[in-house]
């Protein structure tokens, strides 16, 4: 069994899960690191990653190319991991996709919602459900175990746009099942968090810069800036050092103050 800790971080071949992942690696994690189109990690990628382990690269990271939205796969996934490394500390439930069009919602098709519902909501559901349940035992193996489950959504759980309802419908999926599984497995001491991100500069806001650039400079959020996915890896890293001991099934707003009410 590795001596060390372990993370799974999905979706963490770029933006939010790669910072994750190397803010992990800081905190001498060892990572699995997964993404369902990416066959392998940049160049940049690895030096950042060889940069922290140096020699122990090989030993601490493995990279899963895999599906979490396919059953078989994420049981493929979870396996490798058992197989490699024999534990798990933290779950990252970072994968996501936004609709392959925007459409409005009196136009959007099926197979769109089902697609992102499957990937964004479901995927990690059932995942969840797997690691969970492996969690359980590892409690009744490991001393001093302490595992973390937390999920990254979005502003787009409470915040309506017509033109990509679907994946505000996953995201605001994705509060409900934060609330489940906090309930669910407090009793066993695994507290489960939510991170909401607000507007982040990452590939999948690329297409979008011009417009939130101004909303920003307008006034959209009350920290004139937008969000870096350091911010959001900062925020696990508060989560995994114990510092918030007295907390499950809570949602850390990461959004530049967004989600304020203001007059």
């Amino acid at each position: 069994m590795e001596k060390n800790k372990v993370a799974l971080i999905t979706g963490s071949t770029s933006g939010i899960g790669k910072a994750i992942a190397i803010q992990l690696a800081k905190l001498n994690y060892s990572l699995i690191i997964n993404g369902a189109r990416t066959t392998q990690l940049s160049e940049e990628y690895n030096n950042s990653l060889k940069e922290i382990y140096n020699d122990a690269l090989k030993n601490r990271i493995i990279y899963i190319q895999a599906d979490i939205s396919k059953k078989s796969e994420r049981i493929t996934l979870v396996e490798k991991v058992k197989t490699r490394f024999g534990r798990i500390d933290v779950l990252i439930n970072n994968a996501g996709i936004a609709p392959p069009e925007r459409k409005d919602i009196l136009n959007a098709s099926e197979s769109s919602f089902e697609k992102v519902l499957k990937v964004n909501v479901q995927g990690p559901y059932f995942l969840t459900q797997l690691v969970a349940n492996w969690m359980l035992k590892l409690r009744e193996e490991i001393i001093n175990y302490n595992p973390y489950i937390i999920n990254i959504s979005s502003i787009s759980s409470f915040t309506s746009s017509p033109s990509r309802g679907e994946y505000c419908i996953s995201k605001a999926a994705m509060t409900m099942m934060t609330k489940l599984y906090a309930d669910r497995l407090s009793e066993f001491n695994i507290p489960v968090y939510e991170i909401q991100p607000g507007i982040i500069k990452t590939r999948m806001t690329s297409s979008v810069k011009e417009k939130y650039d101004h909303l920003i400079n307008e006034g959209l959020t009350p920290i004139k800036r937008w969000g870096l996915p350091e911010d959001i890896a900062k925020t696990v890293k508060a989560i995994v050092s114990g510092l918030l001991p007295y907390s499950t099934g809570d949602i850390i707003h990461i959004d530049g103050g967004f989600h304020l009410k203001r007059l």
